[in-house]
């Protein structure tokens, strides 16, 4: 979960690298590394330039005769990639229903999605750690309780990395009906997406063994304690 919240590829953009560096695509690739870059503006730049998106930054892929600092070369020696990170502001910035017309109106939908598949990962994060110092407790205290708080804190945070993986899929598919796909140009899944999809189930099954085991030792120690009772 740690891996897939820090890389960049929740989803990726195939289409033809254009080798020409026009003033046109100067224009376009300068916009997409605005701070003031709205949601239609990178997202066009996405389409064209392979781009790939993760929960906190933004790459697209370039020709490398166009001048920009801090480059990055890729296997290819004809492109270079740039990646822009997304600030808090981005991050909770309100989505609209024409992207790119601010006069459009506030699509509340969009807006929550992009906000729950930001936040709900951390939570998940924080929570398995949490989780961690808890089930370290158990070891210390030999006691049963705190692994059955153990896996209720992985049954909830694998709840919270479904619920990100569900807002993402419908996220990029709402986008993807207001700005379609110019055309030669697909788009799939990245690894990073994968990664968290594997998390929730994993999730899942630690939390059920956390149970089960306090459940079987609980069992036990009823046993015991009769045994030596008789």
């Amino acid at each position: 979960m740690g891996a897939s919240i820090g890389t960049d590829f929740w989803y990726e953009y195939r289409s033809p690298v254009l080798e020409n560096s026009s003033d046109l695509n100067k224009s376009l690739w300068s916009d997409f590394a605005s701070d003031e870059a709205d949601e239609k503006t990178y997202s066009d730049a996405l389409f064209r330039y392979n781009g790939t998106m993760g929960l906190w930054r933004r790459c697209i892929s370039i020709p490398q005769n166009v001048y920009w600092n801090n480059q990055e070369r890729t296997e290819s020696f004809d492109v270079v990639t740039r990646c822009m990170s997304l600030t808090l502001t981005e991050q909770f910035m309100a989505k609209y229903v024409d992207p790119g017309n601010h006069n459009s109106g506030i699509d509340l939908l969009r807006t929550y999605l992009w906000r729950c598949q930001f936040l709900l990962p951390f939570v998940s994060l924080g929570l398995m750690c949490f989780g961690a110092l808890i089930g370290l407790c158990a070891c210390i205290c030999r006691s049963l309780y705190p692994a059955i708080a153990t896996g209720i804190l992985h049954l909830l945070a694998g709840l919270c990395t479904l619920g990100s993986v569900s807002c993402y899929v419908a996220g990029i598919e709402l986008l993807h009906q207001k700005l379609k796909l110019p055309e030669n140009v697909s788009g799939e899944f990245g690894w990073s997406f994968c990664l968290a999809c594997v998390s929730a189930p994993l999730q899942f099954m630690a939390s059920a063994l956390f149970i089960w085991a306090a459940h079987t030792n609980q069992k036990e120690y009823t046993l015991m304690k009769a045994y030596r009772v008789a």
